[in-house]
């Protein structure tokens, strides 16, 4: 079994692997935590992950992990790191298989006592309308040479075609469409999987919540967003789907090949990696672009859905519902920004896997009406207990190149939940609390079920107790559509 690194505490919310705690460590290892959270990461495998992800050429400053840190493939979820543009490498195990899964927040001009009495039949109807399960299809069929299309195009190509309004691209990260998109590099078989799946939520922690505004905050950046205590709201969390695995999957086979060709070894084959100006480096960026292209276009067709659901079941046009786009981050991306590295300003790829973006107040990728408050940060908890809205601190570009956690975290494996949690006690104790759930299986509500999940509670304790985001507004769930 790898050797699990010592954590040094530094305060309350930092934690600190020293470079001398593994051979090839370039940089230390930061954690974002509390003892509260500690408990459930020491002795784990992730820890190993972030000291590994300190080894990697060209990496800036330090390895960072989110307070909702766990096991994953190459950098732990929750992981964040940068690398220079020379030096460095790009590495799609820091990034994931599904590349630019994401958090998007509708809100409605409804309120709880409207919603309740209708909250079945509801979220029955966004089942219907929002396909969702292993391999769900019959969204949005594309022919092959629409997919190279939304590839380019992102969710502007789906706007295009009157599944949205056009103001709902003010209010996504990159406005919906990563700039650097190479549709080309995108394989036939990625191509296949996509044709399809825009427009479904497919399965594991994807979702699609009804929620209620339960209380407000930081009210002025509350009001900015049009989130207001008692009104409803609609989270879902989704990305590319089967195409972004099959890029990430092509990518990780043909570096694997590169290295060993050069007979390089890494201390974990899982971060296989291509330094970022060599041809795979600048493909996979291409074809990663791409890939986050299909997430947004797919977020946006699923909203599509969501209108007319609410649309059908309350018996009024959507845009009287209000159903505005609140914002729509990123999880699990690279992208090139320039932040001040060892006080000089320098431009460098920043992997973010299993964590967000969480710019601060003032800068020009914060749509206006949020500029004066920061961008929002969308941080989901498990289907039983609350979800927040924050937005990022000035104090979170130094401390994390401007990133945040991107949920409450996995507390046990989505094997373990199964063998601890049963189906039917789930929904029963979820029905008790007025929550109404609709899965395409037993096992897409036993994967998830609240006790699998770190206290999001806390983990939003630590991200604001870190410097890293500001909490909003509180959610909380009323009906939930689980693949």
């Amino acid at each position: 079994m790898e050797r699990v690194p010592k954590l040094v505490r530094v305060d309350e919310f930092t934690y600190r692997i020293d470079p001398t705690e593994q051979a090839g460590m370039r940089v230390p290892g930061l954690l974002y935590t509390d003892e509260a959270l500690l408990s459930a990461v020491e002795g784990d495998p992730s820890l190993a992950q972030l000291a590994n992800v300190a080894t990697l050429p060209g990496i800036q400053q330090h390895a960072l992990a989110m307070p909702d840190i766990h096991f994953g493939y190459g950098f732990p979820v929750g992981g964040v790191a940068a690398f220079d543009l020379n030096e460095g490498v790009v590495s799609p195990g820091g990034i994931g298989y599904d590349i630019n899964c994401g958090v998007r927040l509708l809100r409605t001009s409804l309120t709880v006592d409207e919603v309740r009495p209708r909250l079945a039949e509801l979220t029955e109807r966004l089942y219907r309308e929002v396909p969702s399960g292993v391999g769900s299809r019959g969204g949005y069929p594309l022919t092959p040479g629409e997919v190279d299309e939304v590839l380019a195009g992102g969710a502007r190509w789906v706007v295009d075609r009157g599944l949205g309004r056009s103001e709902d691209l003010r209010f996504q990260e990159e406005e919906g469409t990563l700039a650097g998109a190479a549709p080309s590099e995108v394989s036939d078989g990625a191509r296949k999987r996509g044709l399809k799946q825009l427009g479904t939520l497919g399965s594991g922690n994807h979702f699609l919540e009804v929620q209620a505004v339960d209380r407000l905050l930081y009210p002025e950046a509350a009001a900015a967003m049009g989130l207001e205590p008692g009104r409803v709201v609609v989270m879902l969390h989704t990305g590319s789907r089967g195409l972004g695995h099959q890029v990430a999957t092509d990518f990780i086979a043909r570096m694997d090949r590169r290295l060993a060709e050069e007979g390089t070894q890494l201390v974990d084959r899982q971060l296989s990696c291509a330094p970022v100006g060599s041809d795979d480096g600048a493909r996979y960026l291409g074809a990663m672009a791409a890939g986050a292209n299909f997430a947004w276009a797919n977020r946006q067709a699923i909203t599509h859905g969501v209108r007319r659901a609410f649309a059908t079941v309350f018996g009024r046009p959507d845009e009287a519902l209000d159903l505005g786009v609140v914002y729509d981050i990123a999880h699990n991306i690279a992208k090139v920004e320039s932040h001040q590295v060892d006080g000089t300003a320098r431009r460098v790829l920043v992997h973010r896997k299993g964590a967000t973006r969480a710019f601060p107040a003032g800068r020009d990728e914060v749509p206006a009406p949020y500029r004066p408050f920061g961008q929002p940060v969308l941080i989901p908890g498990d289907m039983g207990t609350a979800s927040y809205v924050l937005v990022g601190l000035p104090s979170s570009m130094a401390r994390s190149f401007g990133s945040s956690c991107h949920g409450a975290g996995r507390r046990l494996s989505r094997h373990a939940a199964v063998r601890t949690f049963r189906y039917d006690q789930v929904t029963r104790d979820l029905r008790e609390r007025g929550i109404v759930v609709r899965s395409a299986s037993r096992e897409g509500v036993t994967e998830e079920a609240p006790g699998a999940y770190k206290d999001v509670e806390e983990v939003v304790r630590v991200a604001e107790g870190a410097g890293l985001t500001r909490r909003v507004a509180r959610l909380v769930p009323l009906g939930v559509v689980k693949g």
